[in-house]
């Protein structure tokens, strides 16, 4: 029996530097998980508008950096675009690093074609990491999932909101969004 090569696993730091020495480029779609390089589902417009609703609902909020599809690092072998980063703000906006998970408010991803990856992946992985709060707004059920309470794995508590539920309050703030709103519904 022939047995398995090795994988070759990334670090955060060799990930950017693939990426400052053109290996990567700006335009490929990719996420560094647990070591691994894996290649990001492409945006489709309902997923794009979303975003771009979130954003336009989300702009106002003066409390908090609102960061779209940029890197969070989540530990040293993990570095995530979420499609939505409510971040602590710096008077850097963070040009000296990426945020790391305690920088993070909130997360939201936007998923069209990945719900069940972004459940089975990102989610255990934001869990991990701390990150106290994520929503997974999936389009095709309709629903938009709420994530709290992380723990070394999971979440401990989920609560689905579908359209005509009570708006979803936005950590630390007085800002409510109706899930029909998120939702376009």
């Amino acid at each position: 029996m022939t047995p398995e090569p090795a994988r070759r696993l990334f670090t955060v730091d060799e990930f950017h530097r693939m990426a400052e020495a053109g290996i990567l480029g700006e335009d490929d779609r990719v996420e560094l998980v647990e070591g691994e390089l894996i290649e990001m589902t492409p945006i489709g417009s309902r997923h794009a508008a979303c975003v771009n609703r979130l954003v336009k609902l989300l702009s106002s909020l003066e409390a908090y950096l609102l960061s779209v599809q940029n890197p969070v690092s989540l530990d040293p072998r993990t570095e995530l675009q979420p499609d939505i980063a409510l971040l602590k703000p710096r008077p850097d906006f963070y040009a000296s690093a990426h945020p790391r998970p305690r920088d993070v408010v909130l997360i939201i991803e936007v998923a069209d074609t990945s719900a069940a990856a972004d459940r089975e992946v990102k989610l255990p992985l934001y869990a991990k990491a701390g990150i106290p709060e994520v929503w997974l707004v999936d389009l095709p059920g309709g629903v938009i999932e709420v994530y709290r309470d992380p723990g070394e794995s999971a979440y401990r508590t989920a609560q689905p909101l579908h359209p005509g539920d009570p708006a979803l309050p936005i950590p630390g703030t007085t800002l409510r969004l109706a899930p029909e709103q998120v939702l376009g519904a």
